[in-house]
C-alpha cells in the first residue's frame, strides 16, 4: 500500500506520521515545491521509526511527481493555510490552481488513484476535483466532515464531563464556519441521547463552539490546525486501506441524495478499497434539513467563484 501526501506543510506532516505510525502502509510520499523541504521531513519523521516502532517507508520529494507513480491514495493538502481573521472561502484564487495542477499531475502517474482533498476551501476544491478529472465519484472524497466530527466530540465531551471514547456525534454540512451542521439530536453517550445529559441551550453552546472549532485555533495559532487535521486524514486514509466499511462524514458529490445535486458537501458514507462505497442518507427533522438547505446554498455560491 502506498500512499502520497502532497504538501509537506504542518498538516501534510502530521497527516504522513499518523498513516506511518499505524503501520498499515508500505509507503508514504511527502512531495512539495519548496527544495528539500518535503526530503528534511521525511528524514526527520524517520529518524522516529525506531523510537515509535514502526516500519513504514517515509520518502520526500521535491516536485518529482514521478516519485508518487503507483500510489493508491493521494492526500492534497497543498494550498495556502488560513490567517486569522481569514475565511476559508478568500482561500479559493489562489488553491484552485495548485489543486487542479496537484490532481492532475497525480492521476498521471497514478491513473487509480483514490483522492483525499484538505485544501481549503475543501467544498468547493472536492468539487473542482470532480469537474476537471473525470475521476469517478467513488474516487473524490473530501475530508472536513471527519475533522468537524472530532471537534464536536470534543465539545459534548467537554461539556458533559465525560471521557471522549464514550461520546459519539455528527457533523455534516460544509466544511465553514457558516455550513457545518452539527446533528446534536442524534449524539449519545454509551447510546443515551446527550439531550438526557445537557439542557437544549448547553447542546446550542456545543454546536456553535464546533461551527467556529477551525476559526477558535487559527485566533489562537496564528494558523490552521495541523493535529487534529492530520489525524482525521489518516483515519480515512486507514478505512480505504484497510477496507475497513467505517463510516465517516465526508464531502461527496451528490445527484439527488438528501434532495442535493451537483455539489460536493459533507454526508455519511461508508469507506472501504474502492473509496466511497455507500452513500448513507439519514433520516433529518425539519429544522436539520433546512439547516442543510441553507449550507448547500453556500457551498454552491462559492462553487460559483470558481473557473471551470
Amino acid at each position: 500500500m502506498k500512499v502520497t501526501v502532497v504538501g509537506a506543510g504542518a498538516v501534510g506532516a502530521s497527516c504522513a506520521e499518523y498513516i506511518a505510525i499505524k503501520n498499515f502502509a508500505s509507503e508514504v510520499v511527502v512531495l512539495d515545491i519548496k527544495e528539500g523541504f518535503a526530503e528534511g521531513k521525511a528524514m526527520d519523521l524517520m529518524q522516529t521509526a525506531s523510537l515509535n516502532g514502526f516500519d513504514t517507508k517515509i520518502v520526500g520529494s521535491t516536485n518529482d511527481y514521478s516519485k508518487t507513480a503507483g500510489s493508491d491514495i493521494a492526500v492534497i493538502t497543498s494550498g495556502i493555510p488560513r490567517k486569522p481573521g481569514m475565511t476559508r472561502e478568500e482561500l479559493i484564487g489562489i488553491n484552485a490552481g495548485i489543486v487542479k495542477t496537484v490532481s492532475e499531475n497525480l492521476i498521471k502517474h497514478s491513473p487509480n488513484v483514490i483522492l483525499i482533498v484538505v485544501s481549503n476551501p475543501m467544498d468547493t476544491m472536492t468539487y473542482l476535483v470532480h469537474k476537471t478529472t473525470g475521476l469517478p465519484k467513488n474516487r473524490i472524497i473530501g475530508m472536513g466532515g471527519a475533522l468537524d466530527s472530532a471537534r464536536f466530540k470534543y465539545r459534548l465531551a467537554e461539556a458533559l464531563e465525560a471521557p471522549i471514547s464514550d461520546v459519539d456525534g455528527m457533523v455534516i454540512g460544509g466544511h465553514s464556519d457558516t455550513g457545518m451542521v452539527p446533528l446534536t439530536a442524534h449524539a449519545t453517550r454509551n447510546s443515551v441521547k446527550v439531550s438526557e445529559f445537557l439542557s437544549e441551550e448547553r447542546l446550542e453552546q456545543v454546536a456553535a463552539d464546533t461551527k467556529v472549532g477551525g476559526a477558535t485555533l487559527t485566533k489562537l495559532l496564528g494558523t490552521s490546525a495541523w493535529y487534529a487535521p492530520g489525524a482525521a486524514v489518516s483515519g480515512l486514509v486507514q478505512a480505504i486501506a484497510c477496507d475497513q466499511k467505517k463510516m465517516f462524514p465526508c464531502s461527496t458529490l451528490l445527484e439527488g441524495e438528501y434532495g442535493l445535486n451537483d455539489l460536493c458537501i459533507g454526508v455519511p458514507v461508508i469507506l472501504g478499497k474502492d473509496g466511497i462505497e455507500k452513500i448513507v442518507e439519514i433520516e433529518l427533522s425539519d429544522a436539520e434539513k433546512a439547516k442543510m438547505q441553507e449550507s448547500a446554498a453556500g457551498v454552491s455560491k462559492t462553487n460559483g467563484l470558481l473557473e471551470l
